[in-house]
């Protein structure tokens, strides 16, 4: 049992957090942005994020948010986990430090989400998983996964695209991003997690050949 948990640790975390998510949104009483009355949670007007204040935005008070508290810190535990994961494929020493070291931090800064911190916490656990998932892009164009290479590509300019409503403050269009961003991510993370392998990214850098070579 233990092995399979380790095995799949990352699935794992992200139905549970899936699941928890969507039950603290069932719970959550209304209102959004754009209006303020509304009833419930509507999926293309509110945010991840109204489901972790205490009191919803129409003022009533929010039971979902202890449900959204412990999905992110599943969210956070299953991203951080995948980044490990990755880093033991990488056979760049260099790489494989930078996404330990991404998945480690992306832990504690993702979980941050949920607190008063909220918005610097979005820009740093944004920007490691941006480096993260760069990273893992530039080495995955190295191998043969050719499929894989259009996802990584697809998701980056999905998370970019995102990342740039964010800043230029388009809330309407943003609340949609955000989930169609999530989605994508998380299929991004369990087609990496179960369709790659560390011989995939074993591959011999074209210095390391020359070297090689020389040495014969």
């Amino acid at each position: 049992m233990g092995q399979i948990i380790k095995n799949h640790a990352v699935l794992i975390c992200i139905v549970i957090s899936v699941s928890l998510v969507s039950i603290a949104a069932a719970l959550y009483p209304g209102g959004s942005l754009l209006d303020m009355d509304s009833e419930g949670f509507d999926w293309t007007k509110n945010f991840i994020t109204n489901l972790f204040q205490d009191n919803a935005l129409n003022g009533k008070e929010n039971p979902g948010r202890i449900w959204a508290i412990i999905g992110i810190a599943f969210h956070a535990l299953g991203y951080g986990i995948f980044f490990i994961n990755m880093s033991k494929k990488i056979s760049n020493n260099h790489g494989a430090k930078v996404l330990k070291i991404v998945g480690i931090s992306n832990i504690l800064f993702t979980f941050l989400i949920a607190t008063p911190l909220h918005d610097m916490m979005v820009t740093i656990s944004s920007t490691l998983a941006m480096l993260g998932i760069f990273y893992i892009t530039v080495f995955t164009l190295k191998t043969k996964l050719h499929l894989i290479k259009i996802f990584c590509i697809l998701s980056m300019l999905i998370f970019y695209f995102t990342l740039f409503l964010y800043g230029l403050g388009d809330w309407g269009l943003l609340a949609i991003m955000q989930k169609v961003a999530f989605t994508v991510s998380m299929l991004l993370v369990l087609v990496l997690e179960y369709f790659t392998k560390q011989t995939d990214y074993a591959r011999i850098s074209p210095g390391e050949q020359s070297l090689n070579a020389t040495q014969r």
